[in-house]
C-alpha cells in the first residue's frame, strides 16, 4: 500500500443529519469497518440490524447533561489525534487502552436551521454543537492519519476511494475532507458569533465572520479572468438564494449580482396593492412601473428605457402569468424573477431555451435587518441593510407649495426606486412608473441631465411630441449640494421633487424651487448606493 494511504478499521458516525447514514454504514461494515456511534445515530444504525458500539462503552462514561458530554473524552480525542507511526503516541494509546480512529462522520447540530424557524434563545443555544467542532478539528488536524466527513453528499466520494484503494483513503482526498471540514466550522462558528452580536444588539464586534455554504461553483466572475463561486449564508432572504431554476443556462456571476437587485428593487412594492415589474441593466434600474397587471406594468417599465431593456433582467412582485410571460420574451431578456409561476407562463418562457427562469417562493422583507459585506484592501467593511423604507419615514414639505396627491404618490415610487440606483441617482417618475434614471455619476447634475435626457429619448422611440420627464416628479438619493440638480430637473419639466436634505445650501435649494414653482419634500434619509 502506497505510503499515503490509510486504511479505514474503525469509524465513529455521530450525525444529525441521517440522510443516507444507513446505506453508507452499511457499506462500511460491509467493509469489516467497526462502527462506533452516539445517541440517535447509534440507535438508527442498530435498528437497520448493524453491528454498532455505543460510544460510552469506548469511554467508559455514559451521556450526560442532557447529551452535553459524550464524545469530550481522551478516549476519543486520543484515537483521532494519534499520530501513526509515532513511537510516543502509540505508547500512550498502549497504556491507556484507546483504539485509533481512522474515520470520523460528523454533521452538526443544525443551529442555522434553529434560527431560521425563529426559534426562541434557549432553543438557539442548545443547538450549538461542542462535541461535534471538538472532534471535527481533531480529525482534521491529524488528516495525515484520518479522514473526516462533515457533508453527507461525500459519502459517495468516501465509499469510492476505499473500493479503489482496497479499504484505505489516500492523503490528497483526506486533505480535501480537512479543508471542507475547517470550513465548515468556521461557517457554524460565524452563523453563531453573528446571530449572538445580533441579540445583543452588537453592530460592530471585535471580530467578525462571515460563513456561508457553495451553491455554486460559476464558470468566471464578473470577467473571464475572474474566478468565482455562489455561497448560501445563513440569513433567510428571498430570492436568488432561494430560487428553483425551471429553465434555461446557468448563472453567471454578473447574472446573480443583477438578479439580486432587481429582486430587491421589486420588493419595494406590496404585491397585495399592486403589481409591479423592475427591469435591471447592470445593477442599475432601466426601468421600475406599477399597474392594474404585470402586463401593463412591463409595458410601462420598458417605455421608460426600451434600448437599455435588451438583454435585461425583469423582476415581479407577483406570480408570472401568461400575459405578462407573452409580453417579456418578445425581446431578449437574460433572467426572469418571480415569487411564482402559472404553468402555462412556464411553457410560454421555455419556449426561450436560453432564458433563465427563477421562482423563489416569495418576496424578501424591504424591511429586514441583516448584513452588508464588502472586501478592501486588507479588510472587510460590514454594514447593516439599508432597509429604510419611504412609507415610514416622515415627510416634510419645505416648499410654499406642498405636492398634490398624485406628486405624493409617485414622489413616494421615486424614492423607492432611488434607494436601488447607485449614486449619484436621479429618477423621474409619473404616474407610477419611471421616465428617466441617472445612475452613478460623479455629479448630480450630470445624473439629473443625463436622467431627463433618458426621458427625451424615451419619448421619442414612443413616438411623443414632448419628454416624458414633462410633468413629472423627482427623487434624489441624497442632497442637492447646489441648486443646479433642481433647477436640471425643473428645465426638464419635473414639478416636485423629494430628496432627504441636510446640506449646508439647503435654504438656497428651498428658494430655487420656491421660484420655479416646484413643490419639495425631505426625508431625513439618504439612499447611497456606491
Amino acid at each position: 500500500m502506497p505510503v499515503d494511504h490509510r486504511r479505514v478499521s474503525r469509524a465513529l458516525l455521530s450525525v444529525s443529519d441521517k440522510t443516507g447514514l444507513i446505506d453508507f454504514a452499511r457499506a462500511l461494515s460491509a467493509r469489516g469497518v467497526e462502527l462506533i456511534s452516539t445517541g440517535g445515530t447509534r440507535k438508527a444504525i442498530a435498528d437497520a440490524g448493524l453491528p454498532v458500539r455505543d460510544v460510552s462503552d469506548v469511554t467508559g462514561f455514559p451521556e450526560m447533561m442532557d447529551g452535553r458530554v459524550k464524545t469530550l473524552h481522551p478516549a476519543v480525542h486520543g484515537g483521532l489525534l494519534a499520530i501513526r507511526e509515532n513511537p510516543e503516541h502509540e505508547a500512550a494509546l498502549l497504556a491507556h487502552n484507546i483504539a485509533p480512529i481512522d474515520l470520523l462522520v460528523v454533521n452538526l447540530y443544525p443551529f442555522e436551521a434553529t434560527v431560521a424557524k425563529g426559534a426562541d434563545y434557549d432553543d438557539c443555544i442548545e443547538n450549538i454543537d461542542i462535541g461535534g467542532p471538538a472532534m471535527i478539528r481533531a480529525a482534521s488536524k491529524n488528516h495525515a492519519d484520518v479522514a473526516v466527513v462533515v457533508d453527507v453528499a461525500d459519502y459517495a466520494l468516501v465509499l469510492e476511494g476505499l473500493a479503489a484503494n482496497n479499504g484505505a483513503l489516500d492523503l490528497a482526498t483526506r486533505k480535501r475532507l480537512a479543508q471542507k471540514a475547517y470550513a465548515r466550522t468556521a461557517a457554524y462558528d460565524a452563523a453563531i458569533s453573528n446571530w449572538m452580536a445580533d441579540q445583543l444588539g452588537e453592530t460592530s464586534p471585535a471580530y467578525r465572520a462571515v460563513g456561508g455554504a457553495l451553491a455554486e461553483t460559476m464558470r468566471y466572475g464578473e470577467n473571464p479572468h475572474q474566478s468565482a463561486g455562489f455561497y448560501r449564508t445563513p440569513e433567510q432572504r428571498f430570492g436568488v438564494s432561494t430560487a428553483r431554476q425551471v429553465q434555461g443556462k446557468a448563472l453567471s456571476y454578473n447574472n446573480v449580482n443583477d438578479t439580486d437587485a432587481a429582486f430587491e428593487c421589486v420588493a419595494e412594492f406590496d404585491p397585495a396593492r399592486t403589481a409591479a415589474v423592475a427591469i435591471i441593466k447592470h445593477a442599475n434600474p432601466c426601468g421600475v412601473a406599477e399597474g392594474a397587471s404585470l402586463a401593463e406594468a412591463y409595458a410601462r417599465a420598458l417605455r421608460c428605457d426600451p434600448v437599455s431593456a435588451f438583454g435585461g433582467i425583469v423582476a415581479l412582485n407577483r406570480r408570472l402569468d401568461v400575459q405578462a410571460a407573452r409580453e417579456i420574451v418578445k425581446i431578449f431578456t437574460e433572467v426572469i424573477i418571480a415569487p411564482d409561476a402559472d404553468d402555462e407562463a412556464i411553457a410560454i418562457v421555455g419556449a426561450k431555451k436560453n432564458l433563465r427562469l427563477l421562482l423563489t417562493g416569495g418576496l424578501p422583507d424591504p424591511r429586514a435587518k441583516g448584513l452588508s459585506v464588502r472586501t478592501v484592501a486588507g479588510g472587510l467593511l460590514v454594514q447593516g441593510r439599508d432597509n429604510a423604507v419611504v412609507d415610514d419615514m416622515e415627510l416634510k414639505v419645505v416648499t410654499q407649495r406642498a405636492p398634490t396627491a398624485q406628486e405624493l404618490a409617485d414622489l413616494k415610487f421615486a424614492f423607492r426606486v432611488c434607494k436601488h440606483v447607485k449614486s449619484n441617482a436621479i429618477v423621474y417618475v409619473k404616474d407610477g412608473a419611471t421616465v428617466g434614471v441617472g445612475a452613478g455619476q460623479m455629479s448630480r447634475v450630470d445624473s439629473s441631465r443625463i436622467a431627463a435626457w433618458k426621458a427625451a429619448e424615451a419619448a421619442k422611440a414612443a413616438g411623443l411630441p414632448e419628454s416624458l420627464a414633462k410633468g413629472s416628479v423627482v427623487a434624489s438619493d441624497a442632497f442637492f449640494p447646489f441648486a443646479d440638480g433642481l433647477l436640471a430637473a425643473a428645465e426638464a419639466g419635473a414639478t416636485a421633487i423629494i430628496q432627504p436634505g441636510g446640506s449646508m445650501r439647503d435654504d438656497e435649494v428651498i428658494k430655487a424651487a420656491n421660484d420655479a414653482g416646484l413643490a419639495m419634500v425631505m426625508t431625513g434619509h439618504r439612499h447611497f448606493r456606491h
